[in-house]
């Protein structure tokens, strides 16, 4: 494939971005879900993944349209990483099993939680690494100017910051202008204020670049705030399906009410009121109720 590459890095305020900051409700909607009679970039049907005699992925159905942004959600061992990895080109394909279909772009890029750049190579040459044809560093210079990182061409990958590292690893998958951009739970390290950021920063090179876009993630909000759909894979299968029309930036109305069904399908129970938390809490006697009652051995 064209690229593993790392977590997304820290956008927006002060970063010294190449185009102001958007809003999000900016971005046109109808553009990235795909047109009726369009193909789909990423087709899978009845696809199965298994493991000796376990079946990790089971009779899976998938389309994602070109310009798509889809989420997946699942509690961990659903399968989440089976699919991105199949996804990704990672995994080999079993075509040996009877009636699947697997169809995946040739162009892909992967961006993991963690930065993986090579601490020998000077920061554009990490963009441009494998990168083929003329203009090579020309293409690496004008990703990092993207990702407001222009000014750090030539630094050592040592001397950067944690957020300086994720956007150069999110400049080198960008660079080969990928079909499909695959992030597995690229904010999941980040602070609340630049997780936002780097939300923008995503939602922004996506309008430009135009790749359909998988995310996985823990995070219901996070979802929903940046996907046009959002699926739920539970043991293997797809459980729940929620597409939103709600253009970006005006989705707070919906927030409360679309996180309770998805967590509902993710097994998450609400904790209403005291009652329920100290029944919660009932079978963990070193665990105070609250910040005045001392921890009980």
């Amino acid at each position: 494939m064209n690229a593993f590459v790392s977590a997304l890095g820290v956008a927006g305020f002060g970063f010294g971005l190449a185009r102001p900051l958007f809003r999000t409700e900016d971005i046109p909607q109808a553009a990235f879900t795909g047109s009726a009679g369009t193909q789909p970039v990423v087709r899978l049907r009845n696809f199965t993944r298994r493991f000796g005699d376990n079946d990790i992925i089971k009779d899976l159905s998938l389309d994602i349209a070109p310009g798509e942004f889809v989420s997946l959600l699942g509690r961990s061992g659903s399968g989440k990483t089976t699919l991105l990895r199949t996804l990704a080109g990672i995994d080999q394909l079993h075509a040996d099993i009877a009636g699947q279909e697997i169809r995946i772009p040739p162009t892909r890029a992967v961006v993991f939680q963690d930065a993986r750049l090579l601490p020998w190579k000077r920061v554009w040459r990490n963009v441009a690494l494998g990168l083929k044809g003329l203009d090579i560093r020309s293409r690496a210079e004008t990703a990092l100017r993207e990702v407001g990182l222009d000014h750090r061409l030539e630094a050592w990958p040592l001397t950067l910051s944690g957020g300086e590292a994720q956007r150069t690893a999110l400049a080198r998958a960008l660079v080969r202008d990928p079909q499909l951009l695959l992030m597995d739970e690229p904010f999941a390290a980040l602070d609340a204020l630049t997780r936002l950021r780097v939300h923008d920063l995503v939602l922004r090179l996506w309008s430009v670049h135009r790749p359909a876009v998988m995310l996985v993630t823990h995070d219901v909000d996070e979802a929903i705030a940046l996907s046009d759909r959002i699926l739920v894979l539970d043991q293997g299968r797809i459980v729940a399906e929620e597409r939103i029309d709600t253009p970006r930036g005006q989705r707070l109305a919906l927030t409360a009410d679309l996180r309770e069904k998805l967590l509902s399908f993710l097994g998450t129970g609400r904790i209403g009121d005291d009652a329920d938390i100290a029944e919660v809490f009932a079978d963990k006697p070193n665990i105070p109720f609250s910040p005045d009652e001392d921890f009980r051995a």
